[in-house]
């Protein structure tokens, strides 16, 4: 089985530095089913690439050392393990690269953090579940994904296609991330692994997974194949990233929280907020609404009071806010004409969810202030080009208003975790390269009262699909 990495950024030689592995030798590392080798089939300033190829032993593997699997006896020699990409091609990687997925670098340790942009080509890719599961897997984490398939045989057209693909992923990155990725999904992907898995899989998974998986909208499979479907365990896992989830959550409120609501309160922001984008979804004609990133549920409770809605869904990154809002609107409570209009999931704005489409209505109040600059991008993605729907109402601080509050200190924002506040200008310019870019049409609104220097100090943005 074959790996290969091409990193194209001057100077591309760098790969070696953060790999351990010099690009002008080959070496050979001894693993207990076989032996790697790392090459550098080209290595210039202007494109390098490393490969890693796995030669297995199916001998020493038929005779018990390692791998043994409880089947008949042709199958122990008739397999396809020695080509493919599989766990053994995972415990390679943490073998051979093991100091450049730790995020090790001796000699050039500035090059850990670096995002490159990496090429990743895996030969013969085991996808069961096919190619639509392995976009599925890479495209939310921002890979760029090619497949190629294969036919069974090219006798029997009618047999169709085999599960094997040769496939080649794009993104800048780190290199970390990459072949930590690599390493947790090629065994996912596979649906199979070659050794005993048990409890320290499970702590192996979560370390692996830590910073993404949580939010990944495949978590669930992904801890039930990578856990070789061991129910417990991958329960377990599940619950953990939960609370990493609510660790996160918690971690925001701090005494700035507290100020942000000192701030709205005199004024009725909240109130002033949620009857806006109530009159906004009432002149779209909407019949079917989503809240992304819902949080308590305040805006829900009044959609359900709109009986010309037909569906309402709210989604949140935070287990704890979904339960709090299933609390307050009262879900079980709700005579069930009005239950069945109405549900919660949990979700994440960065990553592409077929759950988000097919709204006639999408609303984001007070949510994109808190998404770091460049995850921007990935939302704006999520929203606008797979979700899509008819209208997006969008709401978000002014932070010209900001100077109107003597009790908030100056270049300070709202909430301690904004990740930056827009003027006017740039929340204008900001939407309209989106509506340009997706085919929308944008109108402004404000809410609460206005500076004749300031303006008000929330804005909202009406996006309405062109087509």
């Amino acid at each position: 089985m074959l790996l290969s990495i091409t990193n194209e950024k001057k100077p591309a030689t760098d790969l070696g530095y953060l790999l351990h592995k010099n690009p002008l030798r080959c070496q050979e590392i001894g693993i207990s089913f076989g032996k790697a080798y790392v090459f550098y089939p080209e290595a210039t300033d202007d494109r390098c690439t490393a490969s890693l190829l796995l030669d297995i032993d199916p001998i020493g593997m038929v005779r018990g050392k390692v791998g043994s699997i409880n089947s008949g006896p042709l199958d122990q020699y008739v397999n396809d393990r020695p080509y493919v990409a599989s766990s053994f091609l995972s415990v390679a990687i943490a073998k051979v690269f093991g100091s450049a997925m730790q995020g090790k670098c001796t000699n050039r340790p500035d090059l850990v953090d670096t995002a490159l942009p990496l090429k990743v080509q895996l030969s013969v890719l085991p996808c069961r579940g096919g190619k639509e599961f392995l976009k599925q897997l890479f495209e939310p984490l921002g890979y760029q994904v090619k497949a190629k398939s294969y036919a069974l045989d090219s006798s029997f057209k009618e047999w169709g296609n085999s599960v094997y693909y040769t496939v080649e992923l794009k993104k800048v990155s780190t290199l970390k991330d990459v072949l930590t990725h690599l390493y947790v999904l090629i065994p996912v992907l596979d649906n199979n692994k070659h050794y005993y898995v048990g409890e320290a899989e499970l702590e192996n998974l979560l370390a692996k997974g830590d910073g993404w998986l949580s939010e990944h909208p495949q978590k669930e499979i992904i801890a039930r194949r990578y856990l070789k479907h061991r129910v417990s365990l991958a329960r377990q896992a599940l619950t953990r990233l939960m609370d990493i989830n609510h660790a996160g959550v918690e971690q925001t409120m701090t005494a700035s929280d507290n100020l942000e609501v000192a701030l709205e309160i005199p004024l009725s922001l909240n109130e002033q907020r949620i009857k806006a984008v109530l009159s906004k979804i009432s002149d779209s004609g909407a019949k079917t609404v989503l809240d992304l990133g819902c949080g308590e549920g305040k805006l829900l409770r009044d959609l359900i009071e709109d009986k010309s809605i037909e569906k309402i869904t709210g989604m949140d990154v935070s287990i704890r806010s979904l339960e709090i809002a299933h609390k307050r609107i009262g879900l079980d409570r709700l005579p069930s004409r009005i239950k069945n209009k109405i549900s919660l999931f949990h979700g994440s704005l960065m990553y592409k969810d077929k759950r988000f489409a097919g709204f006639d209505a999408a609303i984001v109040m007070e949510v994109v202030e808190h998404l770091d600059p460049p995850r921007l991008a990935a939302f704006e993605k999520v929203l606008f080009k797979h979700a899509k729907p008819k209208t997006i109402i969008l709401t978000t601080p002014n932070r010209e208003y900001n100077a109107m509050w003597e009790n908030l200190p100056e270049g300070a924002m709202r909430h301690s975790d904004h990740r930056f506040e827009w003027t006017r200008d740039e929340f204008r310019e900001w939407a309209g390269t989106l509506a340009d870019q997706y085919n929308y049409l944008t109108a402004y609104y404000t809410i609460g009262p206005e500076s004749s220097s300031f303006g008000s100090p929330m804005q909202m943005g009406v996006f309405k699909r062109a087509d």
